[in-house]
């Protein structure tokens, strides 16, 4: 993998987990861990929520070889979030793993 190609520094979230001390779900965001990744834009739409336009655009985030990561996580990119919908471990050579995300504005 060029490491070149890795520009842009991001911070991988997941949801967090366990209970307060009043014994209610956590809510919210654990950072995980800042990589360096390449994002793509690989396609966008504008669709109609709750009565209003809204933009969604999808985009591929190339991060180095990890594991433990998984659809349901979120990656900060400066003042933009993308929700992972699925994983795309590069197997053969386990070198990358694409991360196909969706931003909503």
């Amino acid at each position: 993998m060029d490491p070149g190609k890795l520009k842009h520094l991001v911070t991988l979230q997941a949801p967090a987990t366990g209970q307060d001390a009043a014994g209610q779900p956590l809510t919210g965001w654990v950072d995980v861990a800042q990589l360096w990744a390449d994002i793509r834009t690989t396609g966008g739409l504008e669709a109609i929520k709750a009565g209003a336009a809204t933009s969604v655009v999808q985009r591929s985030v190339r991060l180095r070889w990890r594991t433990g990561l998984h659809a349901g996580m979120r990656v900060l990119h400066g003042a933009a979030v993308y929700n992972v919908l699925a994983v795309l471990p590069d197997e053969a050579t386990r070198q990358f793993v694409d991360l196909v995300c969706q931003e909503v504005a």
